[in-house]
C-alpha cells in the first residue's frame, strides 16, 4: 500500500472483527512507527499494548466507574475546551449525528446514545488496545510530537491491512488502565487506540468524516 492509498483508506473504525493480530505484526508496526518526528528527536511517548485477559479487566473496570459517574472532566484535563468556537462545534457535532444517523439513533435518545458511547471502553471489539503516555513533566510540544507518533502507526497500520480508532475517551478514566498496565505515576494517558481488522458488515463503518475544503484552511503567502 502506498502512502496516497494509506492517508486515504484511515478512518476512525469502530466495529472490529475478533481475528487476532499476531503479536509479529504489532512489532512490525511499532518498530516502524519508531521513526515517527519529533521536536529535537525526545521521542517523548510511551507505549502500552494490551490484549486478552488484561484487555478485558480494564473494559471491565473502565465500564464499572462509567457507570458510576466517575468520569474526570476534558476540560478538567486541559484536553477540551469547556466551551467550543461555532467552527468547531459544528463539526464535531457533525460527525456524531452522522454516526448517530447510520445507527439509529435519534436526537433525545440518550440511552442510545450511552450505549454507543460505552462501545468505546470495550475498544469497538477490536482485539488490540494500545494506550499511549508521555512523562508528566513535558508540555504541549510533547503531545503534539506523540500526535506524530499515533498517526505514524495508524498509517503503517494500513500497510498491513489493519484498522485503528484513536480514543480520547480512554484519558477520562485513568486509574484502571494506570494500575492493569502499571504505568507509573509519573505519566500521563495522552489517549488510547483500537487495533484490529475492519468488520465489513457493521453499518457505522460506512462513515466518511467531512473534510474543510483546502482554500479555507491554507494560506499561501509570497508565491507568484
Amino acid at each position: 500500500m502506498d502512502v496516497e492509498q494509506a492517508i486515504l483508506t484511515r478512518r476512525s473504525i469502530r466495529a472490529f472483527t475478533d481475528q487476532p493480530v499476531p503479536k509479529e505484526t504489532i512489532d512490525r508496526i511499532l518498530a516502524l512507527s519508531q521513526r515517527a518526528p519529533s521536536g529535537t528527536n525526545t521521542q517523548p511517548w510511551h507505549t502500552y499494548v494490551c490484549t486478552g485477559a488484561v484487555k478485558d479487566a480494564i473494559s471491565r473496570d473502565v465500564l464499572e466507574m462509567v457507570d458510576k459517574g466517575q468520569a474526570k472532566g476534558y476540560d478538567e484535563l486541559d484536553y477540551y475546551p469547556a466551551k467550543w468556537k461555532d467552527v468547531h462545534r459544528d463539526r464535531r457535532r457533525g460527525v456524531g449525528w452522522s454516526l448517530y444517523g447510520l445507527l439509529g439513533i435519534e436526537k433525545g435518545d440518550r440511552e442510545g446514545s450511552i450505549r454507543q458511547a460505552k462501545r468505546n471502553f470495550k475498544f469497538f471489539d477490536a482485539p488490540v488496545g494500545l494506550f499511549f503516555t508521555v512523562d508528566s513533566y513535558l508540555l504541549r510540544g510533547s503531545w503534539s510530537d506523540t500526535g506524530l507518533y499515533m498517526q505514524t502507526i495508524m498509517l503503517a497500520a494500513r500497510g498491513e491491512g489493519l484498522h485503528t480508532c484513536p480514543q480520547a475517551a480512554w484519558i477520562n478514566y485513568p486509574e484502571p488502565i494506570f494500575r492493569h498496565l502499571n504505568i507509573p505515576d509519573d505519566q500521563v494517558l495522552v489517549s488510547g487506540m483500537a487495533m484490529g481488522y475492519e468488520d465489513n458488515t457493521a453499518i457505522e463503518n460506512t462513515l466518511v468524516s467531512e473534510r474543510e475544503d483546502v482554500a479555507n484552511v491554507v494560506r499561501y503567502v509570497g508565491f507568484d
